[in-house]
C-alpha cells in the first residue's frame, strides 16, 4: 500500500514536469548488462526485459530477480505485453492468435486460443480492470470484452460504420475509466467501458503509447507526449540526448527504463 501511494505522488511529480514543459532530469539509479530486445516497467516499478534468447525476465525496481517466462520461443514471437495489475501481466502472441496471462512470479493461470473463437485477425490485447482482456478484432472493426475462457462478454458496434474509415490500432488500454485504441496513422481513439465513443486525440506517429496514473504518455523518437482526460491540449517535451539513443524507453511514475543495445538502465527523476 505505501509502495503504491508513493507512486501516485511520484506521478504527480512527473505530470508537473510535463504542465511546466520541462523534461524531467534523468539520474543514473541502476543497470543490468546483457542482450535485450524488449523491455517495459508497470507503474509499480517491476520491470519485464525480453531476451534474445526468448526468455522474458521480470525484476524489481533494482533489477532483482522476481521471475523468469522460459516458454516465449516456443509461443512465437510476443507482438505485446500489458499489465492489467501487479498480478497479471497479458502476452499476446498474433503469429498463432494466443494470449497467455502470467502471475506476479510469472507463473501461466490461463492461456486463450483465440482461433477456437473464430477470432482471427487480433491486432491488439490488453487486460480489463475487471480482470477480463480486451481485443481489437481487425476483421469485424469492434472492440471486444472477452471472459476468461475467451467468449465474448461485450462487443461494440462495426467501428467502420462509426468512423466511415478501417482503424488498425496496434494497441489496447484499460485505464482511468477509459478504453483506447491507438492507431500511428490515424490517432487515439477513446471509448467508455460501454463502447461508447467519446472522442480522438490527434496523436500521431508515436512508437509506444503508455499509461501512467491516469494520463496516457506517447513515445516518439525524440519527444513524450501526455494527454490528460479533462485537458484541451497534448502536452510535449523534448527528450534528453542521451535518452533518445535508447532503442526504448518505458515510463515509471518516479523515473524511467531506457534499453540499449548491451544493457537495460533505470533512471530516477530529480526533483
Amino acid at each position: 500500500m505505501r509502495k503504491f501511494f508513493t507512486s501516485i505522488l511520484c506521478c504527480f511529480l512527473f505530470v508537473s514536469f510535463i504542465y511546466s514543459q520541462q523534461f524531467p532530469v534523468p539520474v543514473f539509479h541502476h543497470e543490468i548488462t546483457g542482450d535485450y530486445s524488449y523491455v517495459k516497467a508497470d507503474e509499480l516499478g517491476n520491470i519485464f526485459a525480453l531476451t534474445a534468447g526468448g526468455q522474458l525476465k521480470k525484476f524489481n525496481s533494482n533489477f532483482d530477480s522476481i521471475g523468469v517466462f522460459n516458454d516465449v520461443k516456443r509461443l512465437g514471437i510476443v507482438n505485446h505485453i500489458a499489465f492489467g495489475n501487479a498480478l497479471r501481466t497479458i502476452l499476446y502472441f498474433k503469429q498463432y492468435r494466443n494470449i497467455i496471462v502470467l502471475d506476479r512470479l510469472m507463473h501461466v493461470v490461463n492461456k486463450i486460443d483465440l482461433k477456437k473463437h473464430s477470432l482471427f485477425q487480433v491486432e491488439a490485447a490488453a487486460p480489463s480492470y475487471d480482470n477480463k482482456i480486451w481485443i481489437f478484432d481487425e476483421q469485424e472493426s469492434k472492440l471486444k470484452k472477452l471472459s476468461e475462457e475467451g467468449s465474448v462478454l461485450f462487443e461494440t458496434a462495426d467501428l467502420r460504420v462509426v468512423f466511415s474509415e478501417a482503424i488498425s490500432p496496434s494497441i489496447v488500454i484499460d485505464n482511468g475509466g477509459f478504453v483506447y485504441l491507438y492507431d500511428p496513422l490515424k490517432g487515439l481513439y477513446i471509448f467508455d467501458y460501454y463502447g461508447g465513443y467519446k472522442k480522438k486525440i490527434s496523436l500521431l506517429g508515436c512508437k509506444d503509447i503508455q499509461p501512467l496514473g491516469k494520463n496516457i504518455i506517447g513515445i516518439s523518437s525524440d519527444k513524450v507526449f501526455v494527454f490528460t482526460p479533462g485537458d484541451v491540449d497534448i502536452k510535449e517535451m523534448k527528450i534528453p540526448i542521451g535518452l533518445a539513443k535508447a532503442k526504448q524507453l518505458s515510463f515509471m511514475a518516479d523515473g524511467c527504463i531506457a534499453l540499449y543495445d548491451d544493457r537495460i538502465v533505470s533512471y530516477k527523476w530529480t526533483k
